[in-house]
């Protein structure tokens, strides 16, 4: 395949050119796998590992090649095995706050053309999910489209109702129902993938993500295992993220199901995805307003007279105050960091004079 048949267009060519660099060492990523890469270039599929000199100045977890990078690499043992030695600017991305109290980021996915985030019509239907993982896309500049899966288990009735709920919250962004045990929407699903485009599947275990992307393959490619009955929540069946090329040229990324979704410094990611709430605000009294307890807040009013559904409006400022919250720390840990790095340089410039 030739390289913009993989996604590398006008864009990576402009940032490649500033860097002064040709498309003869360029590759992408499309698997990652405990240190080990694979990428893919016009000849084909290649092993690779990062540079010691690369690894040795990474400062998080950001700073490493994940499934989606364009990099620039070394070749060896006759073009058979690759050097990692840059990684290309990022057009989009596709990160989260890594699990537990760490506060860094976590890269899933890069230069993703459009995310396709599946949400189970059945009882794990959750429009505060779907809100979170509308900001954590918006945060990375990729477009989102919203697949609402397992239709077959619904009414009519409830199929509808879902569909109005998340076209109600979200105005402007693409909505489709799909059954991929009937294979209803599905007809809808496939013409959204473009050659030379890259997309990715998002969501939590269980919602039918691989199940998907086998009926687009067009063969049980990947493993799929049944949800548990006590709670329809799914097993881990991805384990490992990578870019699979389509027959028809598009690509696609499957994403192992996210348990934990925490967010990092995407105050204006939210704004977008809540843009209703963001216009009632500038109608409010006070420009420092909390939206809480002020009188004159546009935002409260509209509560009030049930303009406004109050489980949108609580997580708009859940999600706010998250990730206020993790901002300061993440600035307070990267001077912390560079202040540590100073020290080091400083140490190591000493011991060599003495």
């Amino acid at each position: 395949m030739k390289l913009n048949e993989l996604g590398f267009d006008d864009w990576f060519r402009q940032k490649l050119d500033e860097l002064n660099r040709t498309e003869g060492d360029i590759a992408r990523v499309t698997r990652v796998d405990r240190g080990r890469y694979l990428l893919r270039n016009e000849y084909g599929e290649i092993q690779a590992e990062v540079a010691g000199r690369m690894l040795f100045a990474v400062e998080s977890s950001g700073d490493v090649p994940c499934v989606g990078d364009w990099v620039r690499v070394d070749y060896h043992n006759e073009g058979r095995q690759a050097i990692i030695q840059e990684i290309l600017p990022r057009k989009t991305f596709l990160r989260r706050k890594t699990a537990g109290k760490k506060i860094d980021y976590q890269m899933i996915a890069a230069n993703i053309d459009t995310a396709f985030i599946i949400q189970s019509g059945d009882n794990d239907f959750n429009l505060r999910r779907l809100e979170r993982y509308l900001v954590m896309v918006r945060e990375g500049h990729i477009e989102p489209v919203i697949l609402l899966s397992k239709s077959d288990l619904l009414s009519a009735t409830d199929l509808d109702r879902h569909l109005a709920e998340i076209q109600n919250s979200q105005s402007g962004v693409k909505v489709a129902a799909f059954s991929s045990k009937s294979e209803a929407g599905l007809s809808t699903v496939r013409p959204m993938l473009e050659p030379g485009r890259t997309y990715c599947l998002l969501g939590s275990s269980g919602v039918g993500k691989t199940t998907l992307l086998n009926k687009l393959v067009g063969q049980d490619m990947f493993e799929t295992k049944p949800v548990r009955s006590k709670d329809d929540r799914g097993l881990h069946t991805t384990a490992r993220r990578q870019l699979i090329v389509l027959d028809n040229g598009a690509m696609l990324v499957d994403t192992p199901g996210l348990r934990e979704l925490g967010l990092l410094a995407v105050s204006n990611s939210i704004d977008d995805s809540f843009s209703d709430i963001l216009a009632l605000a500038g109608e409010c009294k006070f420009n420092d307003c909390t939206h809480t307890r002020e009188k004159g807040c546009a935002i409260l009013t509209a509560l009030n007279q049930g303009n406004l559904d109050e489980g949108r409006y609580r997580n708009y400022l859940k999600l706010k105050k998250e990730s206020d919250y993790h901002e300061m720390s993440y600035v307070d840990k990267r001077r912390k960091d560079k202040e540590f790095g100073r020290m080091v340089k400083s140490v190591m410039k000493y011991k060599k004079k003495g």
